[in-house]
């Protein structure tokens, strides 16, 4: 199971991991069935030994705390979570001094931020490995995880067609990086105005033209999922953007239900990032039918998350372990 081009010891949106990207998807698979089987290799293997990594949190956060810690820590690894006002980064510190300073006691840092530019510096600054566990601009954790998710529930090599219906934001940016990495065709329906960074979209049509994943952009939810195999969504109104009267009338007709899912593919499933707004961008009807697999993605983070941890801090056991495990050279 040999590393390819595009692994770096950063990981600061999904495309970063290059033709890794399905390495890594299979390794957390296998690992997770057989950690989850009592597999006694699986279960001893513990790449973070003797290291602690510390884990910024701009946000406040569910998944992606408990994902983390949890992982961390079934790598044999000790988490240090740092909260916004537990560290002087980016107010008396510059982000810069921080990462070199931190870089002296981690073995890797996470970084849940605001700003994109923030955890750019602090990559290009650290000596350890940094992962952007979110930005505003990219979510690769999550798209890893959903990647991940759709390759279980499908369990099959051929081209899907993955819908996004919602905001243009830092979610669909890995979302659709990812799928286009996969081979996979991305369609987004998103209102006018509210249209994806043009720079990432750029990226994935270059990703495309490789792999031969088409791209369609679209203000019509109807359009953007008929004859879809995943249907995605997001909170219409993120964190941090309360204070923007008016937006929620902007995502009229946007809303995920059984009407529209009605239009996808008989096998379609369902994905959320979470936490999910029921009654706004999805109805309850949608988040807890039997097709939809949002919990399976919340859960992924962690084993998505150990896979590129592992990748990261200690290639050779990331890769002697997926030869342990059966996965292709």
């Amino acid at each position: 199971m040999r590393p390819t081009a595009g692994m770096t010891d950063a990981l600061l949106a999904i495309d970063d991991l290059g033709d890794d990207l399905e390495a890594v998807l299979r390794w957390a698979i296998e690992f997770k069935r057989l950690w989850k089987s009592g597999d006694e290799v699986v279960l001893n293997f513990m790449p973070l030994d003797t290291l602690t990594v510390g884990c910024i949190y701009e946000k406040p956060s569910t998944r992606t705390r408990v994902s983390f810690e949890v992982g961390i820590d079934r790598l044999g690894g000790n988490p240090l979570t740092l909260l916004k006002n537990d560290i002087q980064l980016g107010t008396s510190e510059t982000v810069s001094d921080t990462a070199k300073v931190l870089s002296r006691f981690l073995g890797a840092i996470t970084y849940r931020c605001y700003a994109h530019a923030d955890v750019t510096e602090l990559a290009e600054s650290a000596d350890v490995p940094v992962i952007n566990a979110l930005s505003d601009k990219h979510h690769p954790c999550q798209a890893a995880a959903d990647l991940m998710t759709v390759m279980e529930a499908f369990d099959t090599d051929e081209k899907l067609r993955v819908s996004w219906v919602g905001d243009g934001n830092n979610v669909l940016h890995d979302l659709m990086l990812a799928s286009v990495m996969l081979g996979h065709d991305v369609a987004y329906a998103v209102p006018k105005g509210y249209e994806p960074a043009e720079d990432v979209v750029a990226r994935a049509h270059a990703i495309a033209e490789k792999t031969g994943a088409t791209i369609t952009a679209t203000n019509d939810a109807v359009e953007a999922v008929s004859g879809s195999h995943v249907i995605y969504t997001d909170v219409f109104v993120s964190m941090g953007e309360e204070h923007l009267d008016g937006k929620m009338n902007d995502f009229d007709g946007f809303q995920v239900n059984e009407d529209l899912v009605a239009n996808a593919d008989q096998d379609w499933r369902f994905m959320h990032c979470l936490p999910a707004h029921r009654g706004e961008e999805v109805t309850d009807g949608v988040m807890d039918h039997a097709q939809s697999i949002v919990f399976d993605q919340a859960e992924n983070r962690m084993w998505a998350q150990m896979s590129i941890m592992a990748r990261l801090v200690d290639p050779a056991a990331w890769e002697a372990m997926g030869e342990f495990m059966g996965l292709e050279a």
